[in-house]
């Protein structure tokens, strides 16, 4: 599915992967997020994505015209994650609707893991 927009000029349309590397990017910029998860439902492994795969951490689709955004994270160790997640949601909310003129319904926070990092 893909995010469209009228304009008074004509249509704008956004492909899924494009919203969904920018919302990974946006989440990745925020305090606590270690990275992206990419979960592989057959074996349950979570893995830690690097910055180029973001897109695999992130899943987009529309409902009643509006982005719904998933994101899988993996979070810092001894970091609050309700406050992570809160960050999270407003940051990736704010930029996404700031730069692609969409507007965002909801966002899920899925923490996948934590990680100690040195």
């Amino acid at each position: 599915m893909k995010g469209q927009m009228d304009t008074e000029m004509g249509k704008i349309v956004v492909d899924e992967d494009v919203l969904g590397k920018y919302a990974g990017s946006a989440a990745v910029e925020c305090f606590g997020v270690v990275g992206m998860a990419s979960v592989n439902m057959k074996d349950g492994i979570v893995k830690l994505l690097k910055r180029d795969n973001l897109r695999h951490g992130v899943n987009v689709s529309i409902e009643d015209g509006k982005l719904v955004i998933e994101l899988h994270i993996i979070v810092a160790y001894e970091v609050s994650i309700l406050a992570v997640a809160e960050n999270l949601v407003d940051n990736v909310k704010y930029k996404v609707e700031e730069y692609t003129g969409m507007e965002v319904g909801r966002i899920v926070v899925c923490v996948e893991g934590v990680k100690v990092i040195n």
